[in-house]
């Protein structure tokens, strides 16, 4: 397949770096100011080299990327909320053209999702997202896999950040504003950590996967969540004293969304320790499913876009 990547953050540039592993080309690659379009190839370690010492990622406008030759476009610009803008619109016109997409941005699957369906079925691209959720974590093909109608609700740890400060807390005795410090002197937290740990970024995925179990009908403002911010130490001891451990544990079913700090056994499937995801599919004939493993990271993200232009049928 021949891409065209928008977004060269950490996804998007290391989609760039694996498409040629996976027998795809990349022909357009674009941050928000600038484009590097090659029907003939991006050199892409030239590109990202350019970004990377300060200079412009190529001499084209972002919006060339649409004028070119491709067969995908992988959208990997930053998540935003609301509107979702503008990724939705990048979708938009890749469906009007007739091209396949396929996103890592949550903002439009979470939002937006019935609008996506519906142009999806105007046109002769297809839709997919499994990179929305849980990383390299096969969520949503496992739920496609299973279809839809059989899994009756979908639970887990979706954000490591949240799940590292909570395990930190609790092997150390530590209490939060330390282990957000200690976070944030790691990479494992933003400088802005409010997206990960007042529970916004996994009731994102949370909705997605509401979204795809019930064909759509959920937004952020339905889900109910509580981040962990507010758990004190105190809390961890006594829920070891007991056997237990607080996760930031979300849940998605056709009734609806919620995130927050749950108790959980402290050697149970759900008690995933450091920044590792888990997520546990109920289903009606095959039990209860887990998938688990790395639920963010530039490489980690890539190979679920990746993976899904594979399942894309050719245009």
């Amino acid at each position: 397949m021949r891409l065209a990547i928008l977004g060269a953050g950490a996804v998007g540039r290391s989609v760039a770096d694996l498409a040629g592993e996976y027998g795809h080309e990349v022909v357009a690659l674009a941050d928000s100011s600038h484009a590097v379009v090659d029907e003939s190839g991006v050199a892409v370690a030239d590109a990202l080299g350019s970004k990377d010492a300060g200079d412009a990622l190529g001499s084209s406008d972002p919006a060339d990327v649409f004028e070119t030759d491709y067969d995908v476009l992988v959208e990997a610009t930053p998540t935003t909320l609301g509107d979702a803008e503008p990724g939705f619109s990048h979708v938009e016109r890749a469906l009007t053209d007739d091209r396949h997409v396929v996103l890592a941005n949550k903002g439009p699957v979470a939002e937006r999702y019935e609008e996506l369906r519906a142009l999806e079925a105007d046109s002769a691209g297809s839709i997919r997202f499994e990179a929305t959720v849980g990383g390299a974590i096969p969520v949503c093909s496992t739920i496609e896999d299973c279809t839809p109608q059989s899994v009756t609700a979908v639970r887990g740890v979706l954000n490591g950040t949240a799940n590292f400060i909570l395990t930190r807390m609790a092997a150390e005795g530590l209490d939060y504003e330390h282990v957000l410090a200690e976070a944030q002197d790691l990479g494992v937290a933003e400088a802005d950590p409010t997206f990960d740990v007042d529970g916004t970024d996994a009731a994102l995925k949370f909705v997605i996967l509401a979204n795809v179990l019930s064909e759509g009908g959920f937004s952020l403002e339905d889900a109910e969540v509580t981040g962990i911010q507010n758990v004190p130490g105190s809390a961890l001891d006594l829920a070891a004293e007991d056997g237990r451990t607080i996760r930031l544990i979300g849940e998605a079913t056709r009734e609806g969304v919620r995130v927050g700090p749950r108790l959980v056994p402290e050697n149970g499937a759900l008690a995933v320790t450091g920044t590792r995801n888990i997520v546990q599919i109920e289903t009606k004939n095959a039990g209860s499913l887990h998938n688990s493993g790395r639920g963010a990271g530039g490489p980690e993200t890539a190979t679920a876009v990746l993976s899904d232009v594979g399942r894309l049928p050719s245009l």
